[in-house]
């Protein structure tokens, strides 16, 4: 495989996956801003009482119960969006299996893996980055990984009354798709920093170059 550039963070990336990386990029940030909402200024055990004062202005007295209807709505069209985009995230993870396996050999995240393994075993110089390379790799597949496992618990919570999921099964694959999210916001800012790090020392363009491609 040749890579182009001085270091070997600096690849070519066709359209398509620009496009994938970008759209899924914006995705996710949706996502992330949805969970963000609906658990500070959306919650709607937190806005029972926001309701209720708004309304006692307008001299209308309402119960807990009658306020947490209410908020509940709003709280409930943000997980609406959430589940939109989940359904989003599903379909961009499919088209992503179906690039791997028509993308060009040398793009391909499974060649690169075993690209960066072949490297790991010299014994050079730059054995140390080497390793860095390999580690990268490694960490995109275990991103798709828990991009899948996000997919499918979300589908699960999505459809499992449909399938007659038990209430015990919904709540572990609740808990599930919960932990899943904190791997992922862990994932996006490790994937930033390291990118923008990167970009700024030994791999100037890396950024850019998921922008125009590095043909």
């Amino acid at each position: 495989m040749q890579e182009t550039g001085s270091s070997y963070f600096i690849q070519k990336h066709s359209p398509v996956i620009r496009i994938w990386h970008w759209l899924t990029f914006i995705i996710i940030t949706s996502i992330i801003v949805t969970v963000l909402l609906n658990s500070t200024i959306m919650n709607q055990r937190d806005n029972i009482k926001v309701v209720q004062n708004a309304l006692k202005s307008k001299e209308v007295t309402v119960t807990d119960d009658q306020a947490f209807a209410v908020t509940r709505e709003y709280e409930d069209k943000i997980w609406g969006v959430h589940k939109i985009l989940g359904y989003a995230v599903a379909i961009l993870l499919l088209s992503r299996i179906l690039l791997e396996l028509v993308q060009p050999n040398d793009e391909k995240l499974s060649s690169r893996i075993k690209h960066a393994m072949g490297l790991k075993k010299k014994n050079d110089g730059n054995k140390k980055e080497y390793q860095h390379y390999l580690g990268v790799k490694l960490g995109y597949l275990l991103f798709y990984l828990l991009l899948l496992c996000m997919a499918l618990t979300g589908l699960g919570l999505a459809f499992g009354r449909d399938f007659g999921f038990s209430r015990g099964l919904h709540d572990t694959i609740k808990e599930i798709h919960s932990l899943g999210q904190y791997c992922m916001y862990a994932f996006v800012l490790i994937h930033l920093c390291g990118v923008i790090v990167a970009d700024i020392k030994n791999s100037k363009g890396i950024v850019s170059g998921m922008i125009n491609g590095n043909v």
